[in-house]
Parts: C-alpha cells; sequence; structure tokens
C-alpha cells in the first residue's frame, strides 16, 4: 500500500507543478528598436538610407515607394494561463526619406499612439443561397458539355 501512495503523490506532485507553470506570467519579445544612442547619431539631411541601416541596422518595413519610410517595430507581448495574450507595450519608429535618399525625419509612436485598424473580408458570394451539395451535384446533370475538354 505505501508503494501505491508514493505512485498518487508522484502524480499529484506533477500535477500540480505543471498547473504552477502554466498559470505563471510569461514575457515575449518581438521586433526590433534600435537603442537611444544610435538613433541620435543620425543626422537628418545629411544620411543616407544606406547609412541609416548602417548606423540602425535593417528595419523591421519599409515603405513600398521609392521615398518610402524605414520602420522598426518592438512589441511586448504578456501571456497569462489560458488568458488571450495582450500586448503590454509598443514602439514603432519612422526613418522617412525624401525622394534623393536622404533622411528627413525620425518619428516615434507608442501603443498609447495607436488605434484599432477593422480589418476588411471580402467574401465571394457563390449565389448558393440554401441549396445543399446533393442539389448542386444533381442540377448540373445534363449541364455537361464535352467541348470544355477539348475532346
Amino acid at each position: 500500500m505505501a508503494r501505491g501512495g508514493k505512485a498518487i503523490k508522484s502524480i499529484l506532485f506533477g500535477m500540480a507543478l505543471i498547473v504552477a507553470v502554466s498559470c505563471t506570467t510569461q514575457y515575449r519579445n518581438h521586433g526590433y528598436m534600435p537603442p537611444d544612442e544610435d538613433i541620435a547619431a543620425i543626422t537628418l539631411g545629411v544620411d543616407t538610407r544606406d547609412t541609416v541601416v548602417e548606423t540602425l541596422g535593417s528595419p523591421s518595413a519599409g515603405g513600398v515607394l521609392k521615398d518610402g519610410s524605414f520602420y522598426y517595430v518592438r512589441s511586448r507581448v504578456r501571456t497569462y494561463g489560458a488568458r488571450e495574450p495582450k500586448v503590454i507595450e509598443r514602439k514603432v519608429m519612422a526613418v522617412d526619406f525624401d525622394n534623393r535618399g536622404i533622411a528627413r525625419n525620425i518619428r516615434q509612436f507608442g501603443l498609447e499612439d495607436g488605434r484599432a485598424v477593422p480589418l476588411v473580408v471580402r467574401v465571394t458570394d457563390g449565389n448558393l443561397g440554401n441549396v445543399s451539395f446533393l442539389k448542386q451535384l444533381l442540377g448540373s446533370i445534363g449541364n455537361f458539355d464535352p467541348s470544355g475538354f477539348g475532346i
């Protein structure tokens, strides 16, 4: 009997350990933000795209156009147990360039500057209404055209 009690204690200890680990707060960091001293080293009106990359590193994202901006983005996410992860910190820095590729402005934003952007979901309407698969299959009988197969 002592042997069975020891096994139950081991199982209970293992379950308690799993519960304790899963209920701890975990933090994840995503992205990259250059240090303040590197940002201060950028000279507006002098530095080019290449010198900005040399000084700050590669951006997280870049503008689509030739004179588009570089974006450096860093987020910190907190997860607690089975709850939904929550972004607790986000920093975005944009380095703007003129049409010659010279740095002209540095803008910084925080999580408090953000706003929710609704995503547009477009779904193609199949115009099927409440037609079941079987009705669709049987409805296509007689609509067969062998010329569509190159015969």
